[in-house]
């Protein structure tokens, strides 16, 4: 699709940016189904209505946690790694791109002051969270 890109290493999904120009009417979802965070680009017509609903209790089981970065203000610069931390790419965000960090490792550069928003699954494991290499 155009405006995303998915960054990949033996079939395996290590990020996803959606571009702020991503503009098809509808719903569309970037990630695989198995993945614990997901990521959706929904454009709908004013008046469209979105039924009323609740999610349901439903246990899930964390292997590694996913985290979405979403860009208000400034540039930021993104060095992803692989599994083994060999540097698989450098992307640059704007403001209003998104990305879905899979797996792997990163690097975040504050290129512009820059307001962004974090997204990730919780409780947060503090110390044990992160791997530092």
């Amino acid at each position: 699709m155009e405006h995303i890109e998915t960054i990949k290493e033996n079939d395996h999904i290590f990020a996803i940016v959606l571009r702020k120009d991503f503009n098809q009417p509808g719903i569309h979802f970037f990630t695989p189904g198995e993945f614990s965070q997901q990521l959706g680009m929904l454009i709908h017509p004013r008046g469209k209505t979105i039924n009323r609903h609740r999610h349901k209790l439903v246990k899930r089981e964390i292997q590694r946690t996913q985290e979405v970065l979403v860009v208000f203000e400034g540039k930021l610069k993104v060095d992803l790694y692989n599994d083994e931390g060999k540097m698989l790419k450098s992307v640059i965000l704007n403001p209003g791109d998104v990305i879905l960090l899979a797996r792997g490792g990163h690097l975040i550069e504050i290129l512009e002051d820059t307001k962004m928003i974090e997204i990730k699954q919780g409780p947060y494991a503090g110390f044990d969270d992160k791997e530092f290499f």
